[in-house]
């Protein structure tokens, strides 16, 4: 195969790459569109397939805009991967992949993927966003190939509360590994996170209106200066979530989040829900208004304690801190319901076995990543459930990455 060659785009990967064929081989080109042709260049040839690189947009897609970031494109930043691409088209490409892992992967046909729930807010959505140090010193974001970290001045999808401060951040760079910035629902209820490998504070003078906190090499979070926390209003509840723990970033979109959780969900008022991964409480605590009883699981202990904290009011969740596979083997109740929102990995095959074993009528799976969500559902409908529909969320805009909610029945 020649280095360089003109191709066809034809469809949009997982992982943001169009694709196209060149002498019967997969091509993935990042930045270019389905339905351009491009003039490309081999940059990683895996025999079978290849990546490459556009060097010239010979037919553009109609669908094809201007980015306003100076630190989007090949070889730059890599933090969004759609800026090329308008937004309808983005929404229809997420549907797309959805669809396109569901039966490669999963092996169902025809499944029934609704069309991407669109954010509000385009831009300027992030309420968190970790940061790495380029070799200069300041912090960055990785590159699109993940080979080194681009230092940026200006990031478009970070909260404006957010960028307000970015600029100043280079004040922390000489002692740590990574820093995240963190902004509740009020925009004054700032925080900065400082990663380190070890266990010593570094010395942090700020001249900020914000908090300070430190996560240690074990994961522990330290508070130095301000809160330990920000505080989060999602629909009528608010939640207290420690430095270290996880929310979802886009706002509006986690109230939507949760609307579709409850309506997959169907609750009457009386069902027993198995809640899994289920962080600090969030939708622990919308299930709990609207059924019996919730059994509620999390490992991470810091967010256990925001849970008890956030869910206090309500007398009928039982909080369980432990691993999902430990937690599951020694339950033998029986649920009507399970909520699962695993990490992008998805589940386990442990946890797969106990929920089949328990065998909940219903399962919700709040899924980060259409591959993993389409092998879990595939091994669960092999044990005895069908698909319902998958309802992808964009929770992310301008990049690739795909939420999806799922409902599967027996």
């Amino acid at each position: 195969m020649p280095d360089t060659f003109e191709i066809e785009l034809t469809t949009m990967a997982h992982g943001g790459a169009a694709l196209g064929r060149h002498n019967g081989r997969a091509i993935f080109v990042p930045y270019t569109l389905p339905g351009e042709r491009a003039l490309v260049r081999v940059t990683q040839d895996k025999t079978r397939f290849a990546f490459a690189e556009a060097l010239e947009i010979i037919t553009p897609s109609p669908a094809r805009v201007a980015s306003p970031c100076p630190h989007f494109g090949p070889g730059r930043c890599g933090g969004c991967h759609w800026q090329h691409i308008n937004y309808a088209s983005q929404l229809e490409h997420k549907r797309q992949i959805v669809v396109d892992q569901l039966e490669r992967i999963g092996k169902f046909v025809a499944p029934e993927v609704l069309p991407t729930h669109p954010s509000p807010i385009l831009y300027g959505y992030r309420s968190h966003m970790t940061f790495a140090l380029a070799e200069n010193g300041l912090p960055g974001l990785w590159s699109d190939d993940n080979s080194h970290v681009v230092p940026i001045d200006e990031c478009h999808i970070l909260s404006p509360a957010l960028a307000e401060i970015y600029p100043k951040l280079a004040l922390f760079a000489p002692d740590i590994a990574r820093i995240r910035l963190q902004v509740g629902s009020d925009p004054a209820d700032r925080t900065v996170i400082l990663d380190v490998d070890g266990d010593g504070a570094p010395e942090v003078e700020v001249d900020l209106p914000i908090s300070v906190n430190l996560i240690t090499g074990d994961n522990e979070p330290v508070n130095l200066i301000g809160s330990p926390h920000v505080t989060y209003q999602i629909l009528h509840r608010v939640f207290r979530v420690t430095a270290g723990g996880f929310f979802q970033a886009n706002l509006p979109m986690t109230e939507v989040l949760v609307k579709e959780v409850m309506s997959q969900l169907g609750l009457s008022g009386a069902e027993t829900v198995l809640d899994l991964y289920s962080g600090v409480g969030m939708l622990t605590a919308f299930v709990a208004e609207q059924c019996g009883h919730v059994t509620s699981v999390e490992s991470y202990p810091p967010a256990v304690t925001d849970a008890e904290f956030n869910l206090m009011d309500l007398s009928n969740i039982d909080i369980i801190e432990g691993s999902v596979e430990a937690v599951l083997a020694d339950l033998d109740s029986s649920y009507d319901c399970a909520v699962v929102d695993p990490p992008h990995a998805g589940l386990g095959m442990e946890t797969l076995d106990h929920l089949l074993r328990l065998a909940p009528p219903r399962i919700v799976y709040v899924s980060h990543d259409p591959a993993t969500l389409a092998r879990d559902a595939q091994r669960l409908v092999r044990g005895g459930y069908r698909l319902r529909s998958a309802q992808p969320l964009d929770m992310s805009p301008q990049t690739s990455h795909i939420d999806v909610v799922a409902t599967l029945e027996r």
